[in-house]
């Protein structure tokens, strides 16, 4: 008696996975290019896992959406056979534009797919309301976008201190600015046009040093950010901790032992108010050291022999220093990024920064990848963070 031919069962499932899949493997692909190409197809065959023919399709793919490019130098191995063609990021075509909004003012940047600043302007803050800084941002934005003819935005990453909601593209919470509750995903969206992306800075950061930085290749990283507002993240296998609500990394509280400063919360002696830019500048103004609020005019200070404002430094760096070591002893990380001015500029800093940290340690805790541009790499970072995450529908022709 002959079989009847039983038709195979067809599911919806498989059909999101297979989605899924082309995404990661597509987002494999470009990280590989990003970290290291100019590269042949078969080394990212080999890096990645995936099959040549799934490599080259994803290339393809890839390249019709203008984020990468064969190199104009074919490559022999060792000089014989068929030469390969390599491929890597393409620069010239695709900017983001980054914003980080700090208490005295907002940096706007363009950075190029390798997190490379192509632009930025500092615009001090007036007033402090979010919408007219967003309003402002939103100008100076199309104003740089406007000096790079040729180069098109694939959105905008924003970077804010304090409490920020990932998901919603919510500042949920700014004391020093005022902020509550505000929908900073939905005012720039409206006043830029394109697809914006909000994240707290030091969330910002981790994503700039995991694709651009130190911390690249690292399992996990934790990234300390020390200026007006103190906060840290957290990542493992390129995965940020976000906690509900996005609300990991508040470590404003965490108690100094032996701290004095006044906090607005009632207490005395919390990180936050004890590591402050504003209090370094008000410490280095009672000492006579300045008459500024710009923690930079410390700095310039520092440099120029002032034995007072070398000292100011190097005691923030090492009470710094304690709190990495707690969060080290919590966490325990690979690798330790911290982004503060003192340990930017001078060694002295960072060996104090190190030594407070826990000596059998030292070697994992590095200063900031961006010294010179930390700010609009923050800002830059988050929409960055989403291009590589999901290169197929990063790109304008993707939509």
């Amino acid at each position: 008696m002959p079989r009847t031919a039983v038709p195979p069962l067809v599911s919806p499932v498989p059909r999101a996975a297979d989605s899924d899949r082309l995404r990661t493997s597509a987002s494999l692909v470009l990280r590989s290019v990003l970290e290291h190409g100019p590269v042949a197809r078969s080394t990212v065959a080999r890096l990645t896992g995936l099959s040549p023919a799934s490599v080259t399709e994803h290339c393809a793919r890839l390249t019709g959406l203008g984020l990468i490019r064969e190199s104009v130098a074919p490559r022999r191995s060792n000089g014989v056979g068929r030469p390969h063609v390599p491929v890597d990021l393409d620069v010239t075509g695709f900017v983001v534009g980054g914003v980080h909004v700090a208490v005295p003012y907002t940096t706007v940047a363009l950075l190029d797919l390798r997190g490379r600043v192509v632009a930025r302007r500092e615009l001090k803050h007036e007033r402090t309301d979010p919408g007219r800084v967003l309003a402002r941002a939103a100008e100076a934005l199309a104003a740089l976008l406007a000096g790079v003819p040729g180069r098109r935005p694939l959105g905008v990453g924003v970077a804010v201190g304090g409490w920020v909601d990932r998901e919603t593209g919510t500042v949920v919470e700014h004391e020093l600015l005022g902020w509550r509750e505000v929908p900073v995903r939905e005012l720039l969206g409206a006043r830029t046009g394109l697809p914006v992306h909000v994240d707290g800075h030091a969330r910002a950061l981790v994503h700039g040093e995991r694709l651009f930085g130190r911390a690249r290749g690292s399992r996990s990283v934790l990234h300390l950010f020390v200026g007006n507002v103190v906060d840290a993240a957290f990542a493992t296998n390129d995965e940020v901790h976000h906690g509900p609500r996005s609300a990991a990394g508040a470590i404003a509280h965490l108690p100094v032992p032996g701290g004095t400063e006044p906090c607005p919360c009632g207490r005395s002696g919390c990180l936050q108010v004890e590591l402050s830019e504003r209090t370094l500048c008000r410490r280095s103004r009672a000492a006579g050291v300045t008459g500024s609020a710009n923690p930079m005019h410390v700095v310039a200070a520092a440099a120029a022999g002032d034995v007072v404002a070398r000292r100011l430094l190097v005691d923030r760096a090492r009470t710094t220093g304690r709190a990495a070591g707690l969060l080290l002893d919590v966490l325990n990380p690979e690798t330790v990024v911290v982004t503060e001015v003192g340990v930017i500029h001078f060694e002295d800093c960072l060996s104090a920064l190190r030594e407070a940290a826990g000596k059998d340690r030292s070697t994992a805790v590095v200063p900031t990848s961006f010294p010179d541009s930390v700010l609009a790499v923050a800002g830059g970072s988050v929409a960055l963070d989403m291009v590589f995450r999901d290169p197929l529908g990063a790109s304008p022709e993707a939509i």
